[in-house]
């Protein structure tokens, strides 16, 4: 299986000349003219004249559902590939043909130990939607009420385990083969690709997820999140109330329908805030294929296998960040990066000064609906790479989520002003973090903790004191600096960006 499996992806990388990715190195120059005498037949029967990128998304789409996935997750790490890249990759979404009907019913079944003629009322077997993952089902519970039912594609974890063993393979060529292979970093991209299958592939999770974001936008006027009906679901079959709306994408029938778009634009924008700094816990996959709208300007989020959370330390130094950004004290800046091992100690500070610099001047002094965030995003991610700054899985998800909502937002409101929806939510935020409201929250929150500990302090000062406690205390002191110090490093690059785009808004 895995010989024609491999031949099959042979074939089609040649098919769509994919060679140039891993065959660009000069100490391979020799294999690359080999191939190219070998299969000079093919630029007469395929279109190798297309753009690199389209041929790149072409070849992922005849590969397979995996290879799609993997497509689309690529597109959004602009601070690993090219922009033409990622660009064209972003159009996979939502372009993954449904497996048949039959071995859905098969796998509710198994799930259930039912025909699901027994388990719904009704049940549609032509799906309504499809990924790479998962298809969408129609049916009506035997209470009456309707319901989406999500069914994992039948063998997919075995498909899984195969092409991920290829696709590591393939990253551990295009790595040593192609000239920009090693800055890419292809395989961390893979096993990072795996860990975002591993949440998908359950169910379980993915309905867990959904139930706490509709928990917290109970009642809101903005976004409606399906209930999960939890008698129903296990980790391939996931059932949740039915929810009616248009797809976002769909303009022009909302339009048509009465709906503000503007104003809908506005409160994508303000859902986007609330979920990062009211909550913490984001939707991290809002592309316009799992946004529906309703008739009365109302957003439902579909889909909730990635989320994104960030902690109270996470959201402390945002805030942080965010004032020394704000003021433009660039050296402050440089400074206090340094000080919090966010960028290696051998950094000289006055080049950190020069970087960030000439990131911000540029957009400071632009109108707010010049300023995108893809461009500034991609020159943050240029200076990171440059002072060895490492990429934390949890900002990666907001930053891609941002540029989600810059695109959504624009797409629906070119004149969108997004920084001045999103300022009562961002000084909201500051005043929790960092002023006395904040001060006195964590003070009432310590409160509990700090009267069970200090009547053990004597005891426990007394057992550190002991030799050996002392070198496990150091060891593990060691261990959460340095942790905290790899996911400071990132998050400095989000404040950048809020603040640099708020600024422009407050000045």
């Amino acid at each position: 299986m895995y010989f024609f499996r491999i031949l099959h992806i042979f074939y089609t990388a040649v098919r769509f000349g994919l060679d140039e990715f891993f065959l660009g190195h000069e100490r391979v120059k020799l294999v690359r003219w080999l191939v190219q005498a070998l299969f000079f037949w093919r630029v007469f029967v395929f279109q190798l004249d297309r753009p690199r990128g389209e041929r790149l998304r072409l070849a992922l789409e005849s590969l397979g559902p995996i290879f799609v996935k993997f497509g689309q997750v690529l597109s959004t790490r602009r601070d690993m590939i090219p922009a033409d890249l990622a660009d064209e990759l972003a159009k996979l979404q939502d372009r993954v043909p449904p497996f048949p009907s039959e071995q859905a019913l098969a796998v509710i079944k198994r799930a259930y130990g039912r025909d699901a003629a027994d388990v719904f009322a009704k049940f549609e077997d032509t799906p309504i939607a499809s990924a790479s993952i998962a298809q969408v089902h129609r049916a009506t519970l035997k209470t009456g009420e309707e319901v989406a039912v999500k069914v994992l594609r039948p063998n997919i974890q075995k498909i899984i385990g195969h092409d991920m063993q290829i696709l590591m393979v393939i990253a551990g060529l295009i790595e040593r083969l192609w000239w920009d292979g090693r800055r890419l970093k292809p395989r961390e991209v893979v096993a990072e690709f795996a860990k975002h299958l591993d949440d998908e592939l359950d169910l379980i999770r993915e309905a867990a997820n959904c139930s706490q974001l509709h928990r917290n936008f109970a009642n809101s006027p903005l976004l409606a999140v399906p209930q999960v009906e939890w008698d129903y679901c296990t980790t391939e079959v996931m059932v949740m109330t039915w929810m009616n709306g248009l797809p976002i994408s769909q303009l022009d029938e909302l339009r048509r329908r009465g709906v503000d778009v503007p104003k809908l634009a506005r409160a994508g924008v303000e859902i986007f805030f609330t979920q990062v700094f009211r909550d913490g816990f984001f939707h991290a996959d809002m592309h316009p294929g799992n946004v529906l709208v309703t008739d009365q300007g109302k957003y439902i989020a579909l889909d909730f296998g990635i989320m994104g959370t960030l902690n109270e330390s996470d959201k402390s130094y945002l805030a942080q960040n965010f004032l020394a950004f704000f003021q433009r004290d660039y050296k402050k800046v440089s400074r206090a990066h340094l000080d919090a091992g966010w960028v290696p100690a051998d950094t000289r500070a006055d080049e950190f000064e020069a970087a960030i610099r000439a990131v911000c001047e540029p957009v400071f002094d632009r109108p707010l609906k010049e300023i995108a965030f893809g461009k500034v995003l991609l020159r943050l991610f240029q200076t990171s790479r440059r002072f060895g700054m490492e990429i934390q899985p949890q900002l990666v998800m907001l930053q891609k989520t941002l540029l989600n909502i810059e695109g959504l937002g624009r797409q629906l409101d070119p004149e969108l002003d997004l920084w001045s929806t999103a300022k009562p939510f961002l000084e909201r935020w500051m005043s929790e973090q960092i002023g006395w409201r904040g001060w006195l929250r964590t003070f009432k929150e310590e409160i509990p903790y700090w009267g069970a500990v200090l009547p053990q302090l004597p005891r426990l000062a007394h057992q550190a004191l002991r030799n050996d406690r002392l070198e496990k205390l150091e060891s593990g002191i060691n261990v959460m600096l340095a942790n905290q110090q790899t996911r400071n490093r990132w998050l400095a690059i989000i404040a950048l960006l809020l603040a640099v785009l708020a600024y422009t808004q407050l000045r």
